[in-house]
């Protein structure tokens, strides 16, 4: 897709995929709290910016909710979906809400980047969705998240990072300006805008 458009903020939705203590625990100690600092940080990003946050948890039964700092970012009243197939595409009440957005641009973030992330990603791509996975706002337990990356990458999902798209989505100065003086959480951890 060498060319591709920006994402845009008015055509996007943010789809926070299965950011449960469950998978977190999987995780490196010291690539935890950073994630989901990085993925407050966007949610808060995209609610000022009126994009719709799509939220899921797998098997919440077994594998427990979503973590609560993502939970506070969450309008109240939205929907944590109880997923229950890797990749969201396969299950219907899922995809209906990412369709009922009317957008045509998914941004994901959250785990695990070479199961979850990646059959989402696919599988939006085959629904006619453009399609980014943010680099430092997804995981897997290493060596798993490269390897998600590059099937991703191949399979035509765009790979950037958290302060790329967070540019992408404001575009001009006064919007950046009003951005950051109604965030109230503090900067991530080793992001710099």
């Amino acid at each position: 897709m060498s060319g591709a458009p920006l994402f845009s903020a008015d055509k996007c939705a943010l789809i926070v995929i299965d950011v449960q203590d469950y998978f977190l625990a999987k995780l490196p100690l010291d690539w935890r709290k950073p994630l989901v600092e990085r993925i407050a940080w966007l949610m808060q990003v995209a609610s000022i910016l009126e994009i719709p946050i799509i939220a899921t948890a797998e098997d919440i039964a077994s594998d427990g909710p979503l973590v609560p700092d993502l939970e506070k970012q969450l309008r109240a009243g939205t929907n944590v979906h109880d997923k229950k197939v890797f990749g969201l595409c396969g299950q219907v009440d899922i995809l209906e809400t990412v369709r009922s957005t009317g957008r045509s641009e998914c941004v994901l973030v959250g785990l695990e980047t070479d199961v979850c992330i990646a059959h989402s990603a696919l599988g939006l791509i085959d629904q006619g969705y453009r399609v980014a996975a943010i680099e430092d706002a997804t995981a897997s337990p290493p060596p798993h998240h490269e390897a998600g990356l590059r099937r991703m990458a191949a399979g035509g999902v765009i790979l950037t990072n958290t302060k790329g798209i967070y540019y992408e989505w404001v575009r001009d100065l006064a919007t950046h300006a009003r951005i950051k003086s109604r965030i109230n959480l503090p900067m991530p951890t080793s992001l710099t805008l």
